[in-house]
């Protein structure tokens, strides 16, 4: 009888289009700080011609001589279309594997040693030779809820995207293996 409801339940889930697992976006972030910073910026706008954004640092850790309004690291969002094509870019920096600890609740990253790893990409001598930082974060229909102004209201952690459905949506969209 437990069982049954079970399959009931899986199937009901599979059938509601609200309970569709979707890729929210795709954040690109290098931290560095002075002439690296430059250099940071110059290859995120190179990857995504986009608008890049820097980030100062809001804490004082003197032993690494950063202080509040400093400025130690830039990222860029990327969202709409364009974010499957990039990704899939992306993935093959990492020879499409990524590590199941790399998957967490509601989202994933993983880290790309050297710019040049990412394919069509060649050498800058400007920038020399950078790593970078790739987020994608999942969501599901229903989250305006939680972030209009007006009734915003509260979502159940069952909203969520759990790690699992993440990971059968790689192997899916992307044919990424999991190790």
């Amino acid at each position: 009888m437990e069982k049954e409801k079970q399959e009931k339940e899986k199937k009901i889930k599979e059938d509601n289009p609200m309970n569709e697992v979707r890729l929210e976006k795709i954040v690109l972030n290098c931290g560095a700080s002075g002439d690296k910073l430059e250099k940071s910026t110059k290859l995120l706008n190179l990857i995504t011609k986009r608008k890049v954004k820097e980030v100062a640092s809001n804490k004082r850790i003197p032993s690494l001589g950063v202080r509040p309004g400093l400025k130690t690291g830039c990222l860029v969002t990327i969202r709409g279309k364009e974010k499957f094509d990039l990704l899939k870019r992306l993935f093959g920096a990492v020879n499409n594997k990524i590590k199941k600890k790399q998957i967490k609740e509601n989202h994933f990253s993983f880290g790309i040693k050297e710019y040049l790893e990412i394919p069509d990409m060649e050498y800058q001598r400007d920038i020399g030779i950078i790593g970078l930082d790739v987020t994608a974060t999942f969501t599901r229909s229903g989250k305006r809820v939680k972030l209009k102004k007006i009734k915003s209201g509260k979502i159940p952690k069952k909203m969520g995207v759990s790690p699992e459905e993440i990971t059968v949506f790689l192997k899916n969209k992307f044919g990424v293996e999991i190790e």
